[in-house]
């Protein structure tokens, strides 16, 4: 006879109350509960209605429960999606799913309902996309507004404290009513910070400025501006402080029980000249008739503990945020500047990877294990510049004996390792990145690319080996991972790529296999050539981006089968979390986490990582519009970058802009849009644009409220038939 069934007493004094056991009550009552019937239905008494309410209100935010009038309801159940609402310029969204198994959802501009660029939100799939086409949602609610306070430039004093001001935020299309206390000393033209109120109408809310930041053209305030536009914490809180405050200035002698002494080994750090923490440090020597490689890694995870304040506050930021004038780091500078960085002449705590290679430089094995290390010296991209990649006499003269050779070979295996990683068909593109001349007084001085040189590719070659081996050994001893992943390119935007090129040059039609190599091959072949701009750009379109995941899909931008962040752990919260599970499968102790909390985890700091990326594009070209501000009239040589139906992007390389041609200023004829050719047509002229070609154009003025260079084209300006472009 089956034994009789008997069901688990619910909490009757909230001793064990969660939200796990809130939410489980929804899921076996199956509809909608108000909260008094969650108290009633849980056995719990009245004093416990404050705890119950935090939990709803947790549940919300989450995403798992959905406000319902006076109930709330499972939102699965619902049918609906939470995720994080993303903007762009034409008024549309879509909403990137907390569960980043799920494709985005197209949210019309109708459809929106109140909610604003970077909210969470819950919305109700519409209509379900065919053949890759996303799905359609509407906005149900706003679950969390992307930021409590709302940077604003205020223009206009409507009196008796009251100002007229629009969001700093071009996707934020509406006016605030914002009202300053008495002591604030506002200016035409200042940015403030704005607590928003109520919406007022469609067009309008109303607002309580709370924060005078200053003049848009001092560069600190359009740092700060950035920073409260995409969520970027900017004080820790008191309990992660105090942890921090409470930990050593330097390890103990205890701590180096049980650990590898690597004190005696020569290792390096190389980073840029003004960086300040360091989490790598490098070690290269002969084995054999082949190499033997280091990397060791500071031992974060030694320090901070899952669960601990500081934990917390980690996982919320997600990484570090780099600015021009500042940095926002995920650690408190104790640990990231002190007592978790590689500084010279110091023992510190690391993770190490030894990984034996053969003479070609192919890794045969690796290993893991817990280390104390002491940096022998802290060196500079330039330093290695000067006295490796050039050789010159006096920068060799001022490095230690010791350490010459070592990095001579350092040089030698990166080379190797990074032709084995490019026949593999890993994707390089050399493209340069922004930097901003910046006074001391705040106001930008220049503008240009930053130099790189194989002094960089050193250590990153060296990064990525260590990378794929952490993931790899997690793999084979059974443990889960935070996998590093990168979806394959868009094959629709490879194909209008090849057909595209094609259409100039028969010899370069799609190969039968798109495949990461066949992609390097291809920039391999157009580089130096003219057609190198066009390559690089259109292959930069079709790439999907990053992320994190639990689940291993490999890497097509690094043609890895198997690679996860593993050594960045000051900077970034996957790397941690990888090497806690590192510690386990080397012997250590702790929990080794589910499926769907690594999830959960990876969707927070993949979305993370959007913010911190879109901040850095937002800040530099902020001060690229302040740099270029003064410029108006003048001339300046450009190239096409991208074409469009309403008229074109122009680069200008000398000075790293970007800015737009419309179509309304061009009066000498009727332009159409070629979209398989990539080109703009005169219907009388034959005039044509296309991608990679070289104009003059005139700044005809800097949009800072909509972060926009507008050119014009210069007089004076020759044409290009488009019959001789496609012949």
């Amino acid at each position: 006879m089956a034994a009789k069934k008997t069901r688990k007493k619910r909490p009757a004094n909230g001793s064990s109350l969660n939200k796990s056991v809130v939410l489980r009550l929804f899921k076996e009552q199956r509809k909608p509960l108000s909260r008094a019937e969650v108290v009633r239905r849980l056995h719990l008494s009245k004093k416990h209605k404050p705890e119950i309410r935090k939990i709803l209100k947790e549940l919300v935010r989450d995403g798992e429960l959905i406000r319902i009038r006076r109930a709330y309801g499972l939102a699965g159940a619902m049918h609906l999606v939470s995720g994080r609402l993303e903007m762009t310029r034409s008024g549309v969204g879509f909403v990137i799913p907390d569960d980043i198994r799920r494709k985005d959802i197209f949210i019309a501009k109708k459809d929106l309902n109140g909610a604003w660029n970077g909210d969470r939100v819950s919305c109700a799939v519409v209509r379900e996309g065919r053949g890759g086409r996303n799905h359609e949602g509407r906005i149900v609610r706003v679950l969390e507004r992307g930021r409590e306070l709302l940077p604003v430039k205020v223009f206009k004093d409507l009196g008796d404290g009251d100002w007229a001001a629009r969001p700093t935020d071009p996707l934020l299309d509406f006016g605030v009513i914002a009202t300053a206390p008495g002591d604030m000393d506002l200016q035409r033209g200042d940015i403030a910070l704005c607590e928003p109120g109520e919406q007022l109408d469609p067009l309008m809310w109303e607002g309580e400025l709370v924060e005078r930041l200053g003049p848009e053209t001092d560069v600190r305030v359009q740092e700060a501006l950035v920073k409260s536009n995409h969520s970027i914490r900017v004080r820790f809180p008191s309990d992660a402080l105090a942890e921090a405050e409470r930990l050593p200035e330097q390890p103990a002698e205890d701590d180096f029980s049980g650990r590898e002494d690597l004190r005696s080994l020569p290792f390096v750090t190389i980073d840029g000249s003004t960086a300040k923490d360091f989490d790598d440090a490098v070690y290269v020597e002969r084995s054999g008739k082949g190499y033997r490689l280091w990397v060791a890694i500071a031992d974060v995870a030694h320090y901070v503990r899952e669960g601990s304040a500081l934990d917390r506050e980690a996982l919320e930021r997600g990484n570090s945020y780099y600015f021009p004038l500042s940095v926002e780091p995920m650690f408190p500078e104790r640990l990231s500047n002190g007592l978790c960085s590689l500084n010279p002449d110091v023992p510190r705590l690391t993770m190490a990877v030894c990984m034996e290679l053969s003479a070609k430089g192919v890794v045969k094995s690796a290993r893991m294990c817990n280390a104390v290390i002491r940096s022998h010296a802290r060196l500079t991209y330039g330093q290695i510049r000067d006295a490796v990649l050039e050789r010159d006499k006096t920068a060799r003269a001022a490095l230690s004996p010791q350490l010459l050779p070592m990095l001579d070979l350092c040089e030698e295996l990166a080379r190797k390792i990074k032709a084995i990683r490019s026949d593999r068909g890993s994707l390089d593109f050399e493209l340069p990145e922004p930097r901003a001349d910046v006074s001391d007084d705040g106001h930008i001085r220049g503008f240009g690319a930053t130099q790189r040189h194989f002094g960089h590719q050193i250590i990153e070659e060296f990064m990525i080996a260590a990378n794929e081996a952490v993931a790899r050994f997690l793999v084979e001893e059974g443990l889960p991972c935070l996998f590093r992943v990168h979806p394959e390119a868009s094959e629709e935007k490879l194909e209008n790529l090849f057909r595209f090129l094609s259409l100039t040059d028969p010899d370069m039609a799609r190969p039968k296999e798109i495949s990461p190599k066949t992609l390097q091959q291809l920039i391999d072949r157009v580089s130096g050539t003219p057609k190198e701009f066009v390559v690089n750009r259109l292959l930069l379109r079709s790439m999907k981006q990053a992320k994190y995941s639990p689940v291993n899909e490999g890497h097509f931008g690094l043609a890895s089968e198997c690679y996860c962040h593993f050594t960045s752990p000051i900077r970034r919260y996957a790397d941690l979390v990888v090497h806690r599970l590192a510690k386990i499968a080397i012997g250590g102790k702790g929990a080794i986490p589910g499926g769907k909390l690594l999830l959960k985890i990876a969707g927070n700091l993949s979305s993370r990582e959007r913010a911190g990326m879109d901040a850095e594009r937002e800040i530099y070209r902020r001060l690229m519009l302040l740099f270029m501000k003064d410029k108006e009239g003048q001339r300046f040589s450009a190239v096409v970058s991208q074409i469009m139906d309403f008229g074109f992007r122009v680069e200008l390389p000398e000075h790293m802009a970007e800015g737009i041609i419309r179509l309304s200023t061009l009066d000498d004829d009727y332009y159409t849009y070629w979209r398989h050719r990539e080109m703009l047509v005169g219907e009388r002229t034959g005039k044509a644009f296309t991608i990679g070609q070289q104009v003059d154009v005139v700044l005809e003025y800097a949009d800072l409220e909509r972060l926009e260079l507008n050119f014009e084209l210069a007089p004076g300006q020759s044409s290009h038939d488009y019959k001789e472009m496609i012949a």
